[in-house]
């Protein structure tokens, strides 16, 4: 496998703990909707003093654009450079929710609360029922309404007479995921950049509002061939002509706001432990959800002590591993309520620097054999950037 290199500091592998209430995806669009008048809406963020005058407004999710890719990806985007150096507005940055995974996030903000409020908490989470829930491929079972029961902000928005509009892949429409994170919105598919970035243009155009679009490529390439391949940069420069196109055509009174879900790191073989291969792993694990950048144990009866012993032994330093109770104590997911305090393991695998715990036999094969991971607490997959440009 080649991967190439990410161009990461040292600093980009240092921890860093949620900003909830203060910096985090779950403040953006509170924010957003008390500067469009939602009633009951806070301006966590001060959007207000830099949208004055503004009544529409779009959020572009650019899936993982973190804030320590963009100095790669300004190679290869002059427009998101430029707004990342401040030009048409503001450019700074937020924290992802714990755990930094497209699907926690999605939700995250969609909600406008912490990933232990909406119960949407991992990649997959083990269902009280044992089997598991994978929510990038959730349809109607469990109910979405039911597993993730906060009223998400666009339907606090449109409540209030707000026009709200998200544009996003067609086949994403009616989704479980969808659903639980915007529901509430007129859905408009937009199956490539060049229609996400029509779609939000013509809504921003039609009426005052919100506006959502969601752009996954820089993601998806990040996975498969890894942060600054040549599919990435390619993609890169796809994020690049969606935000020429809706910086030019902007009407009146309008902004738009670039943020992200999370970012990534590649991750060399030697980083990887796999649980098919290291028998210490499996030991007193019965089940296996999460991903390979934070894995959630479910441990035989009286087992955890051991499965904590056995982790904390084969990673050593690649690893924080500790508890439901320590995790949920040190804050990592936001208050969690009794109901969903189950969704997340006996144990829970923090992986550190550049490791990921691969789980071949609990999971598809294909996961342990990407090249770029995100989902754990590094600055490089928790500092996602917020840049704002008004008209």
């Amino acid at each position: 496998m080649i991967v190439p290199d990410d161009g990461l500091p040292a600093d980009a592998l240092r921890i860093v703990p949620p900003a909830y209430g203060t910096g985090s995806l779950a403040d953006l669009l509170p924010s957003v909707s008390a500067v469009l008048g939602v009633p009951g809406a806070t301006d966590v963020l001060g959007l207000g003093a830099r949208l004055d005058g503004v009544d529409r407004i779009g959020v572009l999710l650019v899936d993982g654009l973190g804030a320590y890719q963009m100095p790669l990806v300004a190679r290869h985007a002059p427009v998101l450079a430029d707004l990342a150096a401040g030009g048409g507005g503001h450019a700074g940055t937020l924290t992802a929710g714990f755990p930094s995974t497209t699907p926690v996030s999605l939700v995250t903000l969609g909600t406008g609360t912490p990933p232990g409020a909406h119960g949407v908490l991992g990649f997959t989470v083990r269902r009280p029922d044992g089997r598991t829930l994978t929510h990038i491929a959730w349809g109607d079972d469990p109910d979405p309404r039911e597993w993730q029961p906060v009223p998400t902000r666009l339907e606090t928005a449109a409540a209030a007479g707000v026009a709200v509009t998200v544009v996003s892949r067609s086949a994403f429409e009616g989704s479980g995921l969808s659903l639980a994170a915007n529901r509430g919105g007129r859905y408009t598919g937009a199956d490539d950049g060049d229609a996400v970035a029509e779609g939000m243009l013509a809504a921003l155009r039609r009426s005052p509002g919100l506006v959502y679009g969601y752009h996954p490529d820089l993601d998806h390439y990040g996975h498969e061939d890894g942060i600054d391949s040549l599919s990435w940069q390619a993609a890169a420069r796809g994020v690049d002509r969606i935000l020429d196109r809706i910086l030019h055509g902007l009407p009146p009174n309008a902004a738009l706001l670039v943020v992200a879900d999370h970012g990534q790191l590649n991750v060399p073989s030697a980083g990887r432990y796999d649980m098919a291969d290291i028998p210490a792993l499996r030991d007193g694990v019965v089940a296996v959800t999460g991903e390979p950048r934070v894995r959630y144990l479910y441990a035989a009866g009286g087992a955890v002590p051991d499965v904590i012993d056995n982790w904390r032994g084969v990673f050593g330093a690649d690893a924080r591993v500790l508890t439901r109770d320590e995790a949920i104590g040190e804050g990592w997911f936001g208050p969690v309520p009794p109901a969903h305090a189950g969704r997340i393991g006996d144990v829970v695998v923090f992986c550190q620097g550049r490791a990921v715990a691969v789980a071949s036999g609990w999971e598809p094969v294909k996961a342990g054999q990407l090249v770029a991971y995100h989902g754990s607490a590094t600055a490089a997959e928790m500092t996602i950037p917020l840049l704002v440009h008004s008209r």
